[in-house]
């Protein structure tokens, strides 16, 4: 394989390896900052195409077609390798975002969304793929270490660049200013084509055969629906029985049904080893993402701060994130990584319920920011560590579908938790009036992460 001919001791940005990371690590970066760049924009959005209660359809839209993309990219890659679902995937975030970005109404925008969310669900497994193929464990964690700090200068810029456009021109010039970088990145994957598009990442084939790829693809584009279905029926909830309801519920059952299928056996009732990895990283992107959902949405709605100051409490935690991700990536510092796993469980519910006490209690709001490290720092440990455990625990010819099985774990648990939010939000809004249901909305998140405390330890093999 491709890893075995590195000299032990490089590390990602040596020569034998800096082409293929330079280029991972453009790709990181334009993804974090369209991330960090909409969640700040996203108050104006939804003001201006008259979809405040809907707020939370505009993220899970985009994750509902992300987990039809990840599991496509999963079947894709290990049939052909990573480097044309990449190009798809470049392709796909690029016309979503313009598209976004001339929507005069919220379907058009959700739309856009949709494409963005299919583009980015390729990405993020080929990325991984490329990763575990081209690079040898021992590098790993060190390329981690990079991926996630990839994450910090567009984290502290994206969020005051997207307010200050959103202030000062459009919130849709933060969308249509997404294109050329990812056009930028399409040449720099096409400059790594000879090292990424070699034998060596198609070689390392699945045991799946033909029926079972396309069971795989079916399964994506029924979790996908069964997901769709229950956005769609929360995401406008009113405590009464209606269509929409029943919507909701079918959507539920769906994706009770279809998940299962599509990660490890065991990953529900934690299961010790692979299992309990993606539970755990489930539970951690579930509750973060929910509540980084929303806290624009609380600190401009309910404490009347200016987008840039939310945009800059949002890139505060992104500093802890990198700070924990810097951390796992030096063996010799830290616990073992089923530990850092649990380490991650306790800060990341100890900083969503402070977040939820400043909303419920009437705190001053510039303690906010403190919960929001402390949930950086909880995903820098965790989330970075169940992908190095992801690949170690599983054989080379199985890479493909563990990725794919990750990223799937990483999205399902995001839809699952912003739908729960959304549902809440929607069916107990009321305008000014909210401090007490956002800390409903992010102690409830806490104790969602708090259950990836025993899944931490049940990695433990």
């Amino acid at each position: 394989m491709r890893a075995a001919t590195g000299i032990r001791g490089d590390g990602p940005l040596s020569r034998t390896y800096l082409e293929v990371t330079l280029a991972v690590l453009a790709l990181v970066t334009i993804v974090a900052f369209e991330s960090m760049a909409v969640s700040t924009a996203m108050p104006s959005v939804a003001r201006d195409l008259d979809a405040v209660r809907s707020y939370g359809f505009a993220f899970s839209v985009m994750l509902t077609a992300q987990l039809l993309g990840i599991v496509l990219a999963g079947v894709w890659s290990d049939r052909s390798g990573p480097l044309a679902g990449t190009v798809v995937g470049q392709a796909l975030l690029a016309g979503g975002s313009a598209l976004c970005g001339t929507a005069m109404n919220f379907p058009v925008f959700l739309v856009g969304r949709a494409l963005t969310g299919l583009g980015g669900g390729l990405l993020v497994v080929m990325l991984y793929i490329i990763a575990g193929r081209v690079y040898p464990e021992d590098v790993r964690p060190r390329l981690f270490t990079y991926v996630s700090a990839a994450w910090v200068l567009p984290s502290l810029l994206g969020a005051p660049i997207s307010a200050g456009l959103t202030t000062h021109l459009s919130w849709r010039w933060v969308f249509w200013g997404v294109v050329p970088p990812v056009l930028l990145t399409m040449l720099a994957i096409a400059h790594a084509r000879r090292r990424v598009n070699t034998s060596d990442l198609t070689a390392a084939v699945t045991s799946r055969d033909r029926s079972a790829h396309l069971r795989a693809a079916w399964a994506g584009l029924g979790i996908a629906v069964a997901a769709g279905a229950l956005q769609y029926g929360t995401h406008h909830l009113r405590l009464e029985w209606s269509p929409r309801t029943f919507i909701a519920l079918l959507g539920l059952v769906g994706v009770v049904v279809v998940a299962p299928m599509l990660v490890p056996a065991g990953t529900w009732v934690m299961r010790r080893g692979i299992p309990s990895v993606m539970l755990a990283r489930a539970l951690f992107t579930g509750a973060f993402y929910a509540g980084v959902t929303y806290v624009p949405l609380f600190l401009v709605g309910q404490r009347g701060t200016s987008l840039q100051t939310a945009g800059l409490a949002l890139a505060v935690g992104a500093i802890g994130w990198a700070a924990g991700a810097w951390y796992q990536g030096h063996d010799a510092l830290h616990l073992p990584r089923y530990r850092l796993v649990e380490v991650g469980g306790v800060l990341l519910a100890s900083g969503l319920a402070l977040v939820g006490l400043v909303s419920a209690l009437h705190l001053p709001w510039p303690i906010a920011p403190l919960g929001l490290v402390l949930m950086g720092l909880a995903m820098g440990l965790g989330v970075t560590t169940t992908t190095v455990l992801a690949l170690e625990l599983s054989p080379m010819e199985d890479h493909g579908s563990a990725s794919s099985s990750l990223q799937l774990a990483d999205v399902l648990g995001s839809v699952i938790g912003i739908a729960a939010a959304t549902a809440v939000f929607a069916a107990k809004h009321v305008p000014g009036q909210d401090d007490g249901l956002f800390g409903v909305i992010f102690i409830g998140l806490a104790v969602i992460a708090a259950i990836g405390i025993p899944a931490g330890q049940r990695i433990r093999t």
